[in-house]
């Protein structure tokens, strides 16, 4: 990745307080020095530090997503999702936009996102820990530009450029929280600007930053309401009301507790046409997110055996006698320490035509991850005790990239010179696991939410890459610009692979001009979706991530990852109708082959599709208890849900028998326990191929009215993702021809979900309004309709013969929205500002899930709400309105 060095007598443009300040010179998406956003052969959105400021958002990502229409943000996660939420361009996936500090890479995250959803199989650097009040302004490439800056930004390049001003300063006190619960945040951070001698900078930025937790979630019917299930429950557990926060025990939904400390510098030091430069930061995190509750019943030991005698919590079945680990059940929690820093060091300038940049980046990030308030349900069942807090291991990640850019500008008698630029790069990546503490994998299944890495898991892994590329630029006429570019790249695990860019704009006139680019692009898998692996474990199931290049998958026929690739088409029109108003409209395919996805769960065993009792092809002997029939209508659920080759992948992998508490072999229904004991595993595959197309429109302008100034701004984005062809699963496997969907590396419910999962349409509508002392900054959102397919509740009591049918598939729609934000500021005296405003003003929320089709039955059943019918995928979150000062 690279940042063309600018002239460095060159002035500092003009800015106005804009959310798009197209007079801006730019840096990223070319190569030719002194060029403004309006004059870019690309498009490109420019968004100032005070735009950043005025979101007053706990996070970066979220900052971002409200003022550009094309960037996604993710709103909520599970597990290390919640604490290191994402964001991506265009609808592709967030490893497919380039994110660069000062124009160069900036590393990634340990952390790689396993816990489904759209944003599932992120790994991207954690923007977390770039505090606001360090950056200047971003830039936005919305444009494949792998042969400009690596060949992964498919989607574009997001380039955070620091403060470099060596002199004032700044103190930003915020707080704020949600309107109807939690949420409470603070933040306070500094910047200073320093000269230590003559021609020097140092610009210093420190923060330190709370989120706090909201609950969004809801009931759990099975120990709560006038059901069955729960009646049962609460008499044979009594202690079960006492539980904390009963009967809303799952804390799940909702923002989990982060707190982050940052420091960030940037520095310089101009001799004449030369400048030496480093930039860095440091930052810590901590976090923890809440998991599934866990019932009295679900971590116990057999009396009278022996290390389990009599005790507190007693409770009996049909075999004997249980102490039970708690009569209140517990909620586990995920807790996490992350680590972060990322060091530049760099030598510029220019020698007659010629400039040069050559540096050197190091940056690292590691995550140390334990498991709280829990237990190990194979211990305590062993041997009548348990630690409750566990210490699971840690990931890491690191980064160290070589840089060397040249550009060099030659008159052969064209309206302007040529400018040709080339350079080289040298990368090296690490990715690792440590095993965690053996209590934490003790027994096979570990510890309750999350099993510790063993030994065999813990690795180190790595990778080199070198690069070179050439990029030159020309105006053939003084009205005509074509940039191309070409780009090789090596990698030690993936072999060659040549990229190119051509991009073109021809002036029509002052008012307008159009514009297009054609490119490739080809992103080799990270170290972290190669190498990772995990099992979550829950009282009733247990889900294995396992590793892509890992024995079990390949036993199991999958073959290794391979590299993305890509075909990108653009074509666009810059307008300036009348003066001051610009106008930019670009249309653009992306063609995605061999697209990275996590796959649909392949289940080794699915207790609610067990063969009936007795039946002697159960993965092991013993009577089953319900098990739902194999029927002509669905004649291989059975070959389906209980695949031999899955199973015993999980069990090689875990090299200790799978528990009957998990699989409810002899389960008794009087202990609370049910068929819906299950075993599966997922992986990282190359799964599909997809097309991606829509139109992004800008429009600013500036108008005055005697002493007020008002600039306005208007953006929106039409996206249309659509997956084109899914790949089959490895022979060896079961494939269903009586339900195809069920059996495909990418299920139905996930490319509905890839396809319709976020808006079509998003509109972002501003007025920026200065009077004086007095600031308002007025946004208005727009988000079109989203759906993903869900299923209808077994026990759904239909209403007619032409209502729907239990166990169908329904759309469940999330609904269009409009969300205001408002922030009002006044110069209080010449330092100080005061500022009030609100995200999400009127307090919008998602509809929830359909009350007809899902809670209610839910309810009558004695089934567990999760997240209380929220709808956690909601582009405009699901936490209502936030409110700050």
């Amino acid at each position: 990745a690279r940042e063309r060095p600018i002239m460095l007598a060159q002035a500092a443009p003009a800015r106005m307080e804009s959310a798009q300040v197209a007079s801006d010179i730019i840096v990223t998406g070319t190569r030719t020095s002194g060029m403004q956003a309006v004059d870019s052969p690309a498009p490109i959105q420019l968004l100032g530090s005070d735009v950043l400021q005025r979101t007053a958002q706990p996070d970066l990502v979220q900052s971002l997503a409200q003022n550009l229409p094309f960037v996604q943000a993710q709103s909520f996660g599970t597990d290390m999702q919640q604490v290191n939420l994402q964001m991506r361009l265009r609808g592709l996936s967030p490893n497919q936009t380039l994110i660069l500090v000062n124009g160069k890479r900036r590393h990634v995250s340990a952390n790689v996102s396993v816990a489904g959803g759209v944003f599932n199989g992120a790994v991207s650097p954690d923007i977390s820990f770039l505090p606001s009040e360090s950056i200047e302004r971003v830039e936005v490439l919305q444009d494949g530009a792998a042969a400009q800056y690596g060949t992964d930004a498919i989607a574009g390049v997001i380039n955070f450029i620091m403060k470099k001003s060596n002199r004032g300063g700044s103190l930003n006190l915020t707080g704020g929280q949600y309107m109807d619960e939690g949420g409470k945040t603070y933040s306070i951070s500094g910047n200073i600007g320093l000269e230590p001698f003559d021609g020097a900078y140092l610009n210093i930025t420190a923060e330190k930053r709370h989120k706090g937790k909201s609950f969004r979630g809801g009931t759990l019917y099975q120990w709560y309401g006038d059901n069955p299930v729960a009646r049962g429950n609460i008499a044979k557990y009594p202690n079960i009301t006492n539980a904390e926060y009963y009967p809303q025990m799952d804390r799940r939904t909702g923002d989990q507790p982060v707190d982050i400390a940052n420091i960030l510098y940037n520095a310089g030091y101009v001799f004449g046409d030369f400048e030496l430069y480093s930039f860095g930061s440091y930052g810590h995190k901590n976090a923890k997110t809440w998991q599934n509750y866990r019932g009295p019943n679900a971590v116990t030991c057999r009396v009278n055996t022996t290390f389990c005698q009599v005790g507190p919590g007693d409770s009996t079945d049909s075999t004997g006698t249980l102490r039970l680990y708690s009569s209140t059940g517990f909620d586990p929690f995920q807790t996490y320490s992350e680590t972060d820093f990322a060091f530049t060091g760099g030598f510029k300038g220019s020698i007659n035509n010629t400039t040069f940049d050559v540096a050197s980046t190091y940056g690292r990030d590691i995550y140390r991850v334990g498991v709280g308030n829990s237990a190990n349900a194979q211990m305590y069942a062993r041997l009548g005790w348990t630690p409750s807090d566990f210490d699971d291991g840690s990931i890491f990640a690191s980064q160290w990239s070589n840089t060397l850019d040249l550009t060099h500008e030659v008159d052969v008698g064209l309206s302007e010179p040529v400018t040709i630029a080339g350079g080289v790069e040298f990368r090296h990546e690490t990715f690792g696991i440590n095993a965690g503490e053996e209590a934490s994998y003790w027994g096979g299944i570990g510890a309750q939410s999350l099993k510790g890495w063993t030994p065999q898991d813990a690795g180190k892994y790595s990778r080199n890459n070198f690069s070179q590329y050439l990029d030159i630029s020309l105006n053939p006429t003084e009205k005509w610009l074509v940039d191309g570019a070409v780009r090789h790249e090596h990698y030690s695990d993936f072999g060659n692979t040549t990229v190119f860019k051509l991009t073109s704009r021809y002036d029509i006139s002052d008012a307008i001009a159009v514009r297009g680019t054609v490119s490739t692009g080809f992103r080799a898998p990270t170290l972290n979706e190669g190498f990772y692996s995990g099992v979550n474990v829950a009282p009733d199931y247990m889900n294995g991530v396992m590793a892509p290049n890992g024995a079990a998958l390949k036993a199991l026929g999958f073959p290794s990852l391979k590299p993305e690739k890509s075909t990108n088409f653009s074509l666009g029109l810059v307008l300036h109708p009348i003066d001051r108003l610009t106008i930019t409209i670009d249309g653009y395919m992306i063609k995605l082959r061999d697209r990275i996805v996590q796959m649909n769960q392949l289940y080794g065993y699915r207790g609610q599709y067990c063969p009936p009792a007795g039946n002697t092809t159960a993965i092991q002997p013993g009577p089953l208890t319900v098990c739902q029939p194999i029927t002509a209508a669905r004649p291989d659920n059975f070959e389906i849900y209980n695949q031999a080759l899955i199973y015993n992948a999980m069990l090689n992998y875990l090299g200790t028998p799978i528990p009957n508490t998990i699989l409810y072999l002899n389960g008794d229904p009087s202990q609370g326990r049910s068929t819906d004991g299950s075993v599966s595993m997922q992986t990282f595959v190359n799964g599909l191929k997809m097309r991606t197309q829509g139109i992004d429109v800008a429009a600013t302008y500036s108008s005055e009215f005697g002493p007020v100034q008002v600039n306005w701004t208007l953006s929106g984005t039409y996206n249309q993702n659509k997956v084109t062809d899914i790949l089959p699963l490895p022979a060896g496997l079961y494939i269903s021809q009586a339900q195809p969907g069920l059996t495909q590396l990418f299920s139905d419910d996930d490319v509905i979900s890839a396809e319709n999962g976020n808006p079509r349409f998003r509109v972002v509508a501003g007025a920026n309004v200065r009077y004086g002392k007095l600031t308002v900054n007025l946004k208005e959102n727009y988000y079109s309709s989203t759906y993903t397919r869900t299923t209808v509740a077994a026990n759904y009591i239909p209403s007619g013969a032409n209502d729907i049918q239990p166990g169908a598939y329904y759309r469940q729609y999330i609904n269009s929205a409009f969300i205001t934000d408002l922030d009002v500021s006044y110069q209080i005296a010449e330092p100080i500002k005061v500022s009030i405003g609100a995200s999400n003003l009127f307090n919008k929320y998602p509809n929830l899930t359909s009350y007809q089709y899902n809670r209610e039955p839910a309810m009558r059943r004695g089934a567990n709400i999760s997240g209380g019918g929220s709808q956690t995928g909601s582009s405009y979150g699901y936490n209502g309105g936030y409110y700050y000062a």
